[in-house]
């Protein structure tokens, strides 16, 4: 069948846009507390770091960390001299652990934790995500709210920031907390698995903004504003890491460009083509529509042995036929005949 032009009440359907509620003003403004309090710890850190640029003591190695003695950029420090810096570092903790535990409060309370929590299927979902995103599988997995690698860093985001707070606090008091302290190995790998929590935070992190630039730049709308349109979300889209994407329409509702540009120049071209012409694109047209209902009729054996019968059109819908009128006879006949009198009926 050929494919035919797009109705105008369709192409407005399809290009309207379905902006959905997605996060709840709780959400948006702990999210963005959170990244301040973050990038403000990370920064102070750093600048506490620079006084002594290693985990071993004096005098002593230590087996993990390559950079020892290494001073961290001084343009990724914040906070001034080391008392400023320890000043931001400290106050930023408590803002971060108020904040989080603002936020989980409410998504225990209402119900966003559901998104986030991993199930039975998940890891199988992420093997799915990795390899749409290596280009091995050709269309994006179905997804919720979150796909599977997104639930996976939301769910593992929190966990790091209790074990930066507790890391923190039992370096920040290792005598009165000395059991804390002792639990993480003692003071050196307190600080060693502050470090790497630290890292870890910052790696996710930025991997978050990247893939929110190159893949979903909608939802840094819904972040702000709280409404995401769903018509341009990576699934819908089809999309990759700076990768449009987009699938493949219907061909009875979205023709392709070539058939489109071809009913497109033969409507534009009706007005400047010669009698001649347009009798002989009619004529192709005739030739085209016969011979598509002999290739119909050709499908029954019984109309191919019969040269008289007329082929059977496959793509016609039946309409049934008309009730045969009645004789103009058998109507006088039938007037003609006398009818019962129901009073002369009553009188017998």
């Amino acid at each position: 069948m050929p494919n035919l032009p797009i109705p105008p009440e369709t192409e407005t359907i399809v290009a309207k846009r379905h902006l959905a509620h997605r996060h709840h003003w709780v959400v948006r403004t702990t999210h963005w507390i959170n990244a301040l309090a973050l990038t403000l710890m990370v920064g102070s850190g750093l600048r506490i770091f620079q006084a002594y640029p290693g985990f071993a003591r004096k005098g002593e190695a230590f087996c993990c960390y390559p950079l020892e003695g290494h001073d961290p950029p001084r343009w990724l420090t914040f906070g001034g001299g080391l008392a400023g810096a320890r000043n931001w570092h400290f106050a930023m903790m408590w803002v971060l652990a108020v904040n989080g535990f603002a936020y989980l409060a409410f998504i225990y309370m209402h119900g966003e934790w559901r998104d986030l929590v991993p199930r039975r299927g998940d890891l199988r979902d992420t093997v799915q995500m990795v390899k749409f995103y290596l280009h091995l599988r050709r269309d994006h997995p179905h997804q919720g709210k979150h796909n599977a690698l997104q639930k996976g860093a939301y769910f593992t985001l929190p966990l790091l920031g209790v074990l930066a707070v507790l890391t923190g606090v039992a370096i920040w008091k290792p005598v009165q907390l000395a059991p804390l302290t002792g639990l993480f190995g003692g003071y050196v790998w307190a600080r060693y698995w502050h470090f790497l929590v630290m890292l870890a935070l910052v790696v996710m992190a930025a991997g978050h903004v990247f893939m929110v630039f190159a893949v979903d730049p909608a939802s840094l709308r819904s972040i702000v504003t709280g409404s995401y349109d769903e018509s341009r979300s990576p699934e819908a889209r089809n999309a990759r890491p700076f990768q449009r994407g987009g699938k493949t329409p219907p061909p009875a509702l979205h023709p392709t460009a070539s058939s489109a540009g071809s009913v497109d120049s033969g409507v534009s071209g009706d007005s400047t083509r010669s009698p001649d012409s347009v009798d002989s694109v009619d004529s192709a047209d005739s030739r085209n529509s016969v011979d598509t209902r002999d290739s119909a009729g050709s499908i029954d054996s019984s109309n191919a042995s019969d040269p008289t019968a007329e082929p059977i059109d496959r793509f016609r819908t039946p309409v049934a036929a008309p009730a045969m009128a009645r004789p103009l006879t058998d109507r006088a006949d039938a007037a003609a005949e006398p009818r019962p009198n129901p009073r002369a009926e009553d009188d017998r």
